[in-house]
């Protein structure tokens, strides 16, 4: 996935834009990445307004979106107006040539208002769900994930979580050491657990910010060691709160139950190791905690969508025991 295709058009959230060209521009300051062709594409010939006042014209037009790899459409900034037909068409084209499609925010609209995501699961920012939902009732909508998607078409949620979905196109194409590389750079974070549940806003309970405190801290220890058998009871002792507590804290400081963070640590772990290092993939399945490679390959499956071993031979091109 080299290719690169931003499609901008009137009316598209400037931050998203910014976002795509930070992500896959090819920047001096990042050796070892592959050699990205981004692409601005939008309608020949004219000057796009971008939210804030910004304007842009595009250095291809819409024929190109077929010609690359993925297209990403940045967030809008109203969802009220419908979109221009021929970008419609111009994604419709792309896609139905194997062309990967992916929105941020917003533009999720712009792919149901296009037929893409029928039948599809879909994300959107958690303010507008409800409306993606109305509008579209034959997608099937996830306010609380902060992305999503299958094979050929991917949705994210507002503003931080398109960074998200971004850094996760690049890991699934290009390995998790790349994404690492470009989340340094932009001083973010290569991978975020949870939903959006920890970002709606909601009545904060009394005393929260201790237990934020102790949650953060039970967390950093539980990191620090992802080989120990860790149970919500254990974890729960890390923060000197009952297992109840514990628990109920936990979904909403993260978005996500302990058990199931716990499991997406211990199989980003895997990857970086799998990567990184020459272990055995037994090895490897000790040092994230599920003790064997019988027991990584179906969680690491699962979420990865290949076994270990595969994952580490298309990553590093030969196998390591």
């Amino acid at each position: 996935m080299r290719t690169v295709a931003c499609l901008i058009f009137d009316g598209v959230r400037a931050f998203d834009y910014a976002v795509i060209n930070e992500v896959w521009s090819n920047r001096s300051t990042r050796p070892g990445l592959p050699s990205f062709d981004l692409r601005v594409c939008g309608p020949a010939g004219a000057r796009v307004r971008l939210g804030g006042g910004l304007e842009r014209v595009p250095d291809f037009g819409l024929d190109e979106l077929a010609r690359c790899d993925l297209v990403v459409v940045p967030g809008l900034e109203s969802v009220r107006e419908p979109c221009d037909p021929a970008v419609l068409a111009a994604l419709r084209a792309a896609h139905e040539r194997g062309v990967t499609v992916a929105s941020l925010c917003a533009g999720a609209f712009v792919l149901a208002e296009a037929g893409l995501l029928n039948g599809r699961r879909a994300t959107t920012h958690w303010a507008l769900s409800a409306e993606l939902a109305r509008r579209f009732p034959e997608v099937d909508v996830h306010p609380e994930v902060l992305f999503t998607g299958e094979g050929d078409l991917w949705t994210s949620a507002g503003v931080a979580a398109g960074i998200d979905l971004c850094l996760h196109l690049v890991r699934a194409a290009h390995g998790q050491q790349a994404a690492a590389t470009i989340a340094r750079a932009m001083v973010t974070a290569p991978f975020r657990a949870g939903g959006q549940a920890q970002f709606i806003p909601s009545p904060v309970p009394e005393g929260t910010g201790r237990g934020d405190d102790a949650l953060a801290r039970a967390r950093a220890d539980v990191l620090a060691a992802l080989d120990t058998p860790w149970t919500v009871a254990r974890m729960a002792g890390l923060a000197l709160m009952s297992e109840r507590s514990f628990a109920r804290r936990f979904v909403e400081a993260t978005g996500t139950t302990p058990l199931r963070w716990l499991l997406e640590q211990r199989v980003l772990l895997a990857q970086r190791l799998l990567e990184e290092t020459d272990l055995p993939v037994d090895a490897v399945a000790v040092r994230c905690g599920f003790g064997s490679a019988v027991s990584l390959r179906p969680a690491f499956t699962s979420r990865v969508g290949v076994a270990p071993r595969e994952y580490r031979r298309t990553f590093r091109g030969r196998e390591a025991g």
